[in-house]
């Protein structure tokens, strides 16, 4: 059983933990990242798709103490902002303890510390950490959720998860049902659409649909004016820019974007084109799925679909709340 100390216990080392190590190095604070992953930002190296670019304006996406290089457009691609990582973490010679999955995380007050059990996923055993604070920076996106749908198990084609999904270069031609509506299913059916496949997008619950320069609008105005006025002006913009989207089988809510965001961790969609798509007919916007038998695919409506392949676009479940203990 291995033991470590550090004033500062880090868990996770996506840009967040990143960042975190970045100002305590600054400071000279002792720290320790621990990474479950071989590698930093692995949801951008390993578990993104090809076409991602960051939804948000550079300027509210950018690290602490190095900007984006001048030459960086306003919406960065992936590998852009993976290059810029790779020279952050170079700069402040970042290294996290990768390939360790923490299973316990408590504060000990005899000792005035936070005691940290992680299994080393290298050799399987349990090490020891102790730090004064600790800092959880694991994210919105721990664990890939795909829910329980019955007959999906006799489904005969590929079920993928998001993050398996690269590029829609190998489904040219078929019918692929993407099933969720948030920003990664919403551009992973434009990806599948542009690339040739007769796709469909299941829209189970009410979205907003703004553009990127909208959303930097509303943040920007966040600084000045209440969340409802902001609110007000986004749903009337996205009013005025895509209409009525019951038409398209859309609902928006009835509470605005940023409300949504604060209280229930709820993204508006950032169109990247999908809207248009939707619009010409080529991403047909479908009901929640009741069943699943063979390859096809009961909906809601009675109606069935047969599909190629399925992608869920369904989010992730956090995991802090399996070894965070706090009394």
């Amino acid at each position: 059983m291995v033991q470590e100390q550090a004033a500062v216990i880090i868990v996770g080392a996506g840009p967040s933990g990143l960042a975190t190590a970045a100002c305590l190095n600054l400071h000279s604070i002792p720290y320790m990242i621990l990474e479950r992953e071989d590698c930093f930002a692995s949801l951008w190296k390993k578990y993104a798709y090809d076409r991602l670019h960051l939804h948000l304006d550079k300027q509210f996406c950018v690290l602490p103490h190095i900007p984006f290089p001048h030459s960086y457009p306003r919406f960065i691609s992936k590998q852009q902002f993976l290059s810029y990582l790779d020279d952050y973490v170079s700069h402040f010679n970042i290294t996290p303890l990768y390939r360790r999955c923490v299973e316990l995380a408590k504060f000990d007050e005899a000792s005035n510390k936070w005691i940290v059990k992680a299994r080393n996923l290298a050799c399987g055993e349990v090490e020891d950490f102790t730090g004064r604070f600790l800092v959880v920076a694991t994210g919105e996106t721990s664990n890939p959720y795909t829910p329980e749908i019955q007959g999906l198990d006799t489904f005969p084609g590929d079920v993928l998860h998001s993050t398996q999904f690269r590029n829609g270069k190998a489904f040219t031609g078929h019918n692929v049902l993407v099933v969720g509506s948030g920003n990664s299913g919403m551009e992973i059916a434009l990806d599948l659409a542009n690339n040739g496949a007769n796709t469909s997008i299941v829209v189970r619950s009410p979205v907003h649909i703004l553009s990127k320069q909208m959303v930097c609008l509303g943040l920007i105005l966040l600084k000045y004016i209440p969340v409802n006025m902001v609110d007000t002006l986004m749903v009337m913009l996205s009013k005025l820019v895509y209409g009525d989207l019951t038409k398209y089988g859309i609902i928006r809510p009835k509470e605005g974007p940023f409300f949504m965001k604060v209280a229930y961790g709820k993204y508006p969609v950032f169109d990247q084109g999908t809207y248009n798509k939707i619009k010409s007919g080529e991403i047909q916007v479908l009901p929640a799925i009741s069943s699943i038998k063979g390859n096809e695919v009961m909906l809601e409506n009675g109606k069935t679909h047969p599909f190629y392949t399925i992608v869920f676009c369904t989010g992730f479940k956090r995991s802090t709340n399996i070894w965070l203990k706090v009394t």
